[in-house]
């Protein structure tokens, strides 16, 4: 068993921020990588006024007196930035020296936060349609069961909020594939200009029972591209779909395609599409986040509307997958504009 004058060496040694505690509950060694996460002069002071953390405390005095080794978690960083370690505890037992190695864990534990925040949104916006169908399903069965002008009506919302929680399960199943396939990047030949055409003949019902009138300006020559037309039609009935909704009645629509051979988003030939509404706009300080699921610059307006908030999210992984990009501009009262940027395939024109 190494003797402990060799402690400093082999902590050296350690890719990982490590250190040692003796049997007086001292520290006796710790590497480079350790003095960032510990106050300065920790060399010889009691581990408690070092370490702090009580789970991490525990764990030590623990491993101390039984001489047994153990797990804990670390937390460091800044305010801005937090950093979680998962701090290994070995005894060397020849010695009565405790060794503390600290791997970071932070990226698994903003995933595991990631998923636990992802679970509290579904069921959030599951529960609301699910309470008011219980709700009215109780209504039904006793105070309106003889009201056929209250059954009626109920029925109506009923079916409202069935249908808005199978787009949610919808748009959840979408937003799993679509992230299952992001690393496969898809071969086929695309025409893009087929796809916004084929966009447009499918929202031109939406588009006239909302009195909005669709402009685009495709040009003359096709847009080739490497894609998944569903996926990009995807994309694309979404941002129009959005923009006939929220740009409000007797407003127009503007869908423009163009290309550039040295775009500076992609640093290469690309294909950029514009959905342009004149609606109420949004504020600014939504725009970092509209991709992000669930997040809505108006909650109460898009629930109206029956938007489920994953929209721009799949959007977001669809676009990953393609190796492009989405720019969104917006003020206040001057409607809204989403840009997709998408690699031109030169060899196919």
């Amino acid at each position: 068993m190494p003797d402990r004058d060799l402690l400093p060496d082999i902590l050296a040694a350690l890719p990982l921020p490590a250190l040692a505690i003796n049997r007086n509950e001292r520290i006796v060694a710790i590497n480079d990588a350790a003095k960032a996460l510990v106050p300065s002069g920790a060399m010889g002071r009691h581990f408690v006024t070092v370490l702090r953390q009580p789970t991490l405390v525990e764990a030590v005095e623990k491993a101390l007196r039984e001489g047994t080794p153990g797990h804990a978690s670390y937390l460091a960083g800044t305010v801005d930035k937090k950093v979680t370690y998962d701090v290994s505890l070995r005894p060397v037992a020849a010695t009565g020296t405790l060794v503390l190695s600290f791997q970071d864990i932070t990226h698994e534990a903003e995933a595991g936060q990631m998923r636990r925040d992802f679970v509290a949104n579904v069921s959030h916006e599951l529960r609301t349609p699910l309470t008011a169908l219980m709700g009215f399903i109780e209504t039904l069965s006793g105070p309106a069961k003889d009201d056929p002008a209250a059954r009626e009506r109920f029925l109506g919302i009923m079916s409202g909020e069935a249908e808005r929680m199978n787009r949610l399960v919808g748009d959840l199943l979408s937003l799993s594939r679509v992230e299952a396939e992001e690393r496969v990047r898809p071969t086929a030949k695309v025409d893009l200009v087929e796809v916004l055409r084929s966009t447009m003949r499918n929202l031109n019902p939406l588009a006239v029972d909302n009195d909005v009138e669709l402009r685009p300006d495709l040009g003359p020559a096709p847009l080739p591209l490497l894609g998944d037309a569903d996926q990009l039609l995807q994309v694309f009935t979404n941002l129009v779909e959005n923009a006939i909704k929220y740009g409000g009645k007797g407003k127009p629509v503007e869908i423009k395609a163009g290309t550039n051979l040295r775009d500076p988003a992609l640093r290469g030939p690309a294909v950029r599409v514009t959905v342009a509404d004149h609606g109420p706009g949004i504020d600014p300080v939504h725009l970092p986040r509209l991709t992000e699921r669930f997040y809505r610059a108006d909650s109460h307006r898009s629930r109206a509307l029956g938007g489920t908030g994953l929209g721009l999210a799949i959007v977001k992984h669809i676009l990953n997958r393609h190796r492009g990009r989405l720019r969104i501009a917006s003020e206040p009262g001057q409607g809204a504009s989403f840009t997709v940027i998408l690699p031109l395939d030169l060899a196919a024109g």
